[in-house]
């Protein structure tokens, strides 16, 4: 009996020591406990992901996705960022649809988009209810940043600038007298053909103006030029020496083929919605496109880090990436002033946005009071030997 009661004894004195030892373990498991969690925002790029003007859209998405990839990888970041696209195809009558699944995403704290005019003028009344800013990489109608939306950011000066700039270049630094002005309907290709016409009046050129309408056959992909022969053969008629072409590269690539069947040998200029590459692969023959003059308010990156990172994810050039430059600074300005926020919200990231400063790829990002960027350049590019080549400054 008494051997028995030293073995209980001494059981009971292991298992208190055993019970003894499992807050200690607890102790030590929570002073190096992992670190809590970092919350994840979502960054939503709104624009065309198919249809006639994808290639916009995919210029765009990747740099958006580069921002955010390498903003995730740097591991300083007091949250974790994901991608979130929404493929309005540049219709405005997709987009409010687009802007509503957008907003309805409680992670989703702003908007790199939305890229087209028209699009943007439609989705922004979703976004504006919702404090959700856009800063967008491409849209120019000038009435956006009039419209009372506290939320609206654009990167690229707008028509107001862009139109009258082209339409100096033309008639004063290229010596055109008489213009043909093209227009495709949108609101887009609306505003910039009225901007250039007022301003290729006033320096003293002989203006006409037309409407072609883009098409939906264009958009998806099933549109000929064809459709654009008695556009094309007005146009000849008129006598003019030079046009200029408000609208987009889907579109225009057709009616150059129209034009250049109908007999047209004047100078063509338009303006950022036809600077891509695409517009090449767009025109039948290729050759018909030579010679296209091409103005953006968007720089060529000339930063190897940059495009040697978009090449490598993207899987084509920047060289052609019309507006990629400038989403990679509109996503990058979003994430800047995150960083500035103590407490991060939607409506508080807007605020931050209307005052912060980013030096960015493309140029310092600083806003006006409407949301239109501080001080802006528009360059003058070239369809050379089966590529868009940057001259320079207009």
């Amino acid at each position: 009996m008494k051997l028995r009661l030293n073995k209980t004894v001494a059981a009971v004195a292991s298992s208190a020591l055993l019970l003894m030892a499992v807050p200690a373990v607890g102790i030590a498991s929570t002073s190096g406990a992992a670190p809590k969690p970092k919350p994840t925002y979502v960054i939503g790029y709104e624009g065309p992901l198919s249809g006639g003007n994808l290639q916009l859209g995919l210029n765009m998405v990747f740099a958006v996705e580069l921002a955010i990839n390498q903003a995730n990888a740097s591991g300083k970041n007091p949250f974790k960022l994901q991608l979130a696209k929404y493929d309005d195809q540049g219709d405005p009558t997709i987009s409010p649809t687009e802007a509503q699944s957008a907003v309805a995403n409680r992670k989703l704290i702003a908007i790199v988009g939305p890229a087209f005019s028209g699009a943007t003028a439609a989705a922004e009344p979703y976004y504006a209810k919702a404090h959700v800013a856009t800063v967008s990489p491409s849209a120019t109608r000038v009435t956006l940043a009039t419209s009372g939306w506290g939320n609206f950011f654009r990167v690229v000066a707008d028509d107001g600038v862009q139109g009258p700039a082209d339409a100096d270049y033309l008639v004063k630094t290229k010596s055109y007298k008489s213009v043909y002005v093209v227009s495709d309907g949108s609101s887009y290709g609306t505003g910039l053909a009225t901007a250039f016409a007022a301003q290729a009046t006033t320096d003293g050129a002989k203006v006409t103006q037309a409407t072609v309408p883009g098409t939906a056959q264009c958009t998806d992909g099933t549109a000929s030029a064809t459709e654009y022969s008695a556009a094309a053969t007005q146009a000849v008629a008129s006598g003019a020496k030079a046009m200029f072409y408000g609208g987009y590269y889907c579109d225009l690539g057709l009616f150059l083929g129209a034009l250049g069947s109908a007999g047209w040998t004047g100078a063509i200029m338009s303006g950022d919605g036809s600077d891509s590459s695409a517009l090449i692969a767009g025109t039948t023959p290729a050759s018909a496109a030579s010679g296209v003059l091409l103005s953006c308010a968007c720089a060529v990156s000339q930063n190897s880090s940059f495009n040697k990172a978009f090449q490598n994810l993207a899987n084509f050039s920047s060289a052609n990436a019309t507006y990629a430059p400038e989403a990679y600074d509109a996503t990058n300005a979003i994430i800047a002033a995150m960083k500035k926020l103590k407490k991060i919200t939607r409506a508080g990231l807007v605020a931050e946005l209307h005052k912060n400063v980013y030096k960015g790829l493309t140029k310092t990002i600083k806003f006006q009071r409407n949301g239109n960027i501080a001080g802006a350049a528009i360059y003058v590019n070239q369809v050379t030997n089966g590529k868009v080549v940057q001259l320079g400054l207009e």
